[in-house]
């Protein structure tokens, strides 16, 4: 018979940088090649890690498996231009990242020594901390602060749930949930220019963004600084002139179509400056995110998503034309944001392969119809709304607000098991709860439920 052989976490490592670093001749090797990094750091069983070894070298294996995602990155214009990084391979990258990122959550969760955020504890301003909250890409790591630039592209992850929802909303999941523009004044001044759901197009002070309780953040830099300027300058000042009555407001637009200039969400805002700055030259994304209307077709009409495919935030992550410059994430909130993720991927998941739907009651429908008069309706209500969505836009449709109270009221229900298990893992293991353990945990929650988890309920 012969032996199992179980790898070390270093040992895992070292075979990943080897295939990261391999030269894939077709699109089917280069998938085989991502899959293969994927289990090798998705397939680690606690059971075969030494916990005090595991928290001696956390640091360093954190640091490594950064390193060899950056190789993978900077790789991806050399697939895109031999032509092998087709739609297969593209997943398994974008499958591989996602994988990668919890892997170094979790050995910074323990570096840190499992530290999490208190109830009124506030989030660390974003790219600050001391506990490898910052990741450097070794072509920009000079051992100094690195200044922003005006034209960088700074992609991020709230801690709400439905920030879970927008990274899981397309076909591949993803881990961010916003995507906005940095731009730099004469007088010096750092802005970020975004497009919100709550608000529409806005300009808002850099600091403010990046202390607004993110989980995780990663700036972007385009390969083009003088392009990259002009998209930053050119949309501070289409934004700027709604505020000064030059021009009319930029609401939000929950269709995600790219066409149009009427309304933006926060990627094609971006997009459309860097088309702007270039005479249409550069087109956002390399790579679209897809929906399948199918599969959740309730879901994206109650929302309002008409497109079948756009430019989703985390799109950005696997676009050769910009560096990733350096990625941040609070490990006091990264646990949060895992167990946020997994409930939304098995909501998604239920939806289209379970029979579930998000089914009202009359105080939904009351919320629904009242949503954007709140002096209209009960504290109850009020205090409902507000926790999923503190400010209501006036073009919102009652649908929208109905789906989204009801997703986050449902994923409410199943946190506290959720984070029970969590902590009890953590006490008892020393290590945070592996992410297909929570899937798994998920699943036994929708077993023993009745067909009903808050108001997602299995269709009879």
């Amino acid at each position: 018979m012969q032996r199992l052989v179980v790898l070390s976490p270093e040992q895992r490592l070292v075979e990943a940088r080897k295939v990261a670093e391999r030269r894939f001749e077709t699109h089917l090797d280069l998938e085989a090649g991502l899959k293969t990094i994927y289990h090798l750091v998705h397939d680690n069983d606690p059971a075969d890690v030494d916990r005090d070894e595991i928290r001696a070298a956390a640091p360093e294996l954190l640091q490594e498996l950064f390193a060899i995602r950056m190789i993978l990155r900077d790789r991806i214009g050399e697939w895109q231009a031999a032509g092998i990084l087709l739609r297969p391979a593209e997943i398994a990258l974008r499958d591989t990242f996602r994988i990668m990122r919890y892997a170094s959550d979790i050995l910074g969760e323990i570096a840190c020594g499992n530290a999490r955020l208190a109830p009124a504890e506030q989030s660390r301003r974003a790219f600050t901390g001391t506990d490898w909250n910052t990741l450097v890409h070794p072509a920009y790591d000079t051992g100094r602060n690195i200044p922003f630039r005006s034209g960088d592209v700074l992609l991020v992850r709230g801690s709400a749930h439905n920030s879970a929802a927008i990274a899981r909303i397309g076909d591949v999941d993803t881990q961010f949930s916003h995507v906005a523009l940095v731009y730099i004044d004469a007088e010096g001044k750092h802005w970020i220019v975004e497009a919100l759901i709550e608000e529409g197009a806005v300009i808002k002070p850099l600091e403010e963004v990046l202390a607004a309780g993110l989980g995780r953040a990663v700036l972007y830099r385009f390969k083009d600084a003088i392009i990259a300027a002009k998209a930053a300058e050119l949309a501070h000042a289409r934004v700027l002139a709604t505020t000064t009555g030059a021009a009319l407001h930029i609401p939000y637009d929950f269709s995600m179509r790219m066409k149009g200039r009427r309304k933006l969400f926060c990627a094609k805002l971006v997009a459309q400056a860097f088309a702007d700055a270039s005479r249409r030259k550069v087109k956002l994304p390399a790579f679209k995110t897809r929906f399948d209307h199918k599969a959740n077709r309730d879901f994206f009409r109650a929302i309002g998503v008409t497109a079948t495919e756009t430019f989703a935030p985390g799109d950005i992550d696997i676009d050769p034309r910009f560096d990733l410059v350096a990625e941040w994430q609070d490990y006091r909130l990264t646990p949060l944001l895992r167990r946020q993720d997994m409930t939304m991927t098995k909501f998604f998941e239920w939806m289209e392969t379970k029979g579930y739907r998000f089914r009202d009651d009359l105080f939904i429908r009351l919320i629904a119809v009242f949503g954007r008069l709140s002096s209209y309706m009960s504290d109850r209500a009020r205090a409902l709304v507000a926790s999923s969505m503190p400010k209501v836009p006036r073009n919102m449709g009652r649908a929208c607000v109905a789906m989204i109270v009801m997703l986050h009221k449902s994923a409410e229900e199943v946190m506290p098991a959720l984070e029970a298990l969590d902590e009890d893992h953590v006490r008892m293991t020393g290590l945070p709860l592996h992410g297909s353990e929570l899937l798994a945990h998920l699943e036994r929650l929708r077993q023993v439920s009745g067909g009903r988890i808050g108001y997602l309920v299995k269709k009879a």
